[in-house]
Order: C-alpha cells, then sequence, then structure tokens
C-alpha cells in the first residue's frame, strides 16, 4: 500500500526528529549550547508533522477502518493501545510546553522538565514506530479487504495533495535538516 510507505517514510523522518529531541536535551541538561526558542520548533514539528499530518492519517483513516473491519484487532485493543500512546506522546507534548514558558519566565529548575518530557515523548515515540511499522501496518496490509485499501489509498491520497499544496512536507523537512545540523554533531 502506498500510504503506509509513505507513513513509514514519515516515520523515518519522526525518529530523525527524535534524535535531534536527544540532543538539543543533552544540551540542556550539561549546561550547553541550546536556544530554547528551538523546543518551540520541535513542538511545532510534532504537533503539525507527526501529530496533525501522520497521526491523523492513521486515527482518522487506517485504524478506524482497521478497528471497523478487523474484529479480531478491535477485541484485542490493539487499535485503541496505538491511540492512547498517540494521546501520551500529545500530553508530553503538552507539559514540554508548560516546561519552556517556566524556563522562559525565569525558573533554570523547568530545565528537569523540558528534558523529562522530551526524553520521555522520544522513548515513547521510538517503541511506537516500531510497533505501527512491524505489527500494525502489517495486519492492515494483509488482514483488511482490497475495497477497504483502496478507500485508505484515496482518503490518504487526498491529504497527502493537501499538504502538498500548502508546503507542508518542504516546511518541516526543511526545519529538520537545520535542527539536525545544530544538535546531532
Amino acid at each position: 500500500m502506498k500510504s503506509i510507505e509513505i507513513m513509514v517514510n514519515e516515520h523515518e523522518n519522526i525518529r530523525r526528529m527524535l534524535k535531534v529531541v536527544r540532543g538539543l536535551s543533552y544540551q540542556v541538561m550539561t549546561l550547553g549550547e541550546f536556544h530554547i526558542e528551538d523546543v518551540d520548533k520541535i513542538i511545532d514539528f510534532i504537533r503539525t508533522y507527526a501529530d496533525r499530518h501522520h497521526h491523523g492519517k492513521e486515527e482518522d483513516i487506517l485504524f478506524k477502518t482497521m478497528n471497523e473491519k478487523i474484529d479480531r484487532l478491535r477485541k484485542a485493543g490493539s487499535i485503541t493501545g496505538m491511540y492512547i500512546e498517540h494521546d501520551l506522546g500529545r500530553l508530553y507534548m503538552t507539559d514540554l510546553e508548560a516546561a519552556v514558558k517556566d524556563y522562559n519566565e525565569g525558573s533554570d529548575e523547568a530545565r528537569l522538565d523540558i528534558i523529562a518530557n522530551a526524553i520521555g515523548y522520544a522513548n515513547l515515540l521510538e517503541r511506537h514506530i516500531e510497533k505501527e511499522n512491524m505489527a500494525m501496518y502489517r495486519f492492515a496490509e494483509t488482514m483488511l479487504e482490497d475495497e477497504d485499501k483502496k478507500y485508505i489509498e484515496k482518503e490518504a491520497e487526498k491529504i497527502e495533495i493537501e499538504a502538498k499544496e500548502k508546503g507542508l512536507q518542504e516546511k518541516y523537512i526543511k526545519l529538520l535538516e537545520r535542527l539536525e545540523e545544530k544538535y546531532l554533531k
């Protein structure tokens, strides 16, 4: 499925950002050079590229279809688990944003919350991506009927076209590359 291939490629970009998150967290921990505005840029990447764009396709199209059409997965709670992990990632981002606010208001102790939430998110997403790539996507390709796959392909393509028209991928890949240059030495 082309849509799944695209989502796997998006996972690779998200994993690249997770490395940036670790690099920046290390700088925060060691009192090295970092720019707090870069944390805001990371949050924007995660909320827009990873969550709205990527997770949006998973939740609203792929997982929804799988939940409706594959009784075995629905009954086992597999898809619900994916939704829960997405929500936990969103909580980490909300808490990271609050930590940045506290840091900007003068709390040096907020460094702990920046690191904790950034690393918590990175660790969660590494494991989450592996489950999706190795299990959920394979289940979709092998367990869904052809008509369901066609529906997923059609709906995902609409989202890709809209994102391309808005320059979403280009914007966030360029941001990712700039942050990699700063924090992955």
